[in-house]
């Protein structure tokens, strides 16, 4: 596995006492639970890792900082899909049903939000309307005429998937790079911005 952790991955080993004073109490009682937390996209001191908790609810979430020491244990969304649950929810019966399609691929990717947290930590948070976040890992590039393709196939299972491209850049959304926009937006660790191509070396260095 990667040794460095990457945005989505499931960290355990963050304690109540790495959080601000201004914490909701929720947060706190997540990782007293021995929660994972989520790593998210951010500039961070090189001891530090930027990840969000979540709470039980959709407006539960919160933003903090892990010192890097304390990860004890890590779990990327790839590792997330080796076995999965027979379940009704159209989520998983969908991430069921994409399996065989995206290991075809030939490319990493793994699972993520609602349900990659579910699979992760044994927490029951996914619903009946529960949206299926993917990543795709993308290293070099992926023409947009296979990523209409692509999408065409997710759009044929019982729920709303929501795949995201991880290029060399940073993070594209799969729907975005299959439409017709010259420009696409670009989540990485300094923010969102809006480019033409993530695969191209002088753009990704403009």
């Amino acid at each position: 596995m990667h040794d460095t952790p990457r945005p989505h991955d499931l960290l355990w080993g963050m304690t109540p006492a790495q959080l601000p004073a201004d914490a909701p109490d929720w947060a706190r009682q997540v990782l007293a639970a021995g929660q994972p937390v989520v790593v998210r996209r951010a500039v961070v001191a090189d001891e530090q890792i930027a990840v969000g908790l979540r709470g039980a609810t959709r407006e539960q979430r919160f933003a903090a900082w892990m010192r890097r020491e304390s990860v004890v244990s890590r779990v990327g969304p790839e590792q997330l899909i080796a076995r999965l649950p027979d379940s009704h929810l159209p989520a998983l019966r969908a991430l069921h049903r994409l399996h065989p399609l995206l290991d075809s691929l030939g490319l990493a990717w793994g699972v993520t939000g609602s349900v990659g947290y579910q699979l992760g930590s044994g927490i029951a948070v996914v619903s009946a309307e529960s949206d299926l976040d993917l990543l795709l890992r993308t290293p070099t590039a992926f023409s947009r005429s296979e990523a209409r393709e692509l999408q065409q196939l997710l759009d044929r299972v019982p729920c709303r998937v929501d795949l995201q491209l991880e290029t060399p850049s940073g993070a594209i959304a799969l729907r975005e790079w299959a439409g017709d926009s010259a420009r696409v937006l670009l989540k990485c660790a300094t923010g969102a911005r809006l480019i033409e191509d993530p695969w191209d070396q002088a753009e990704r260095a403009a």
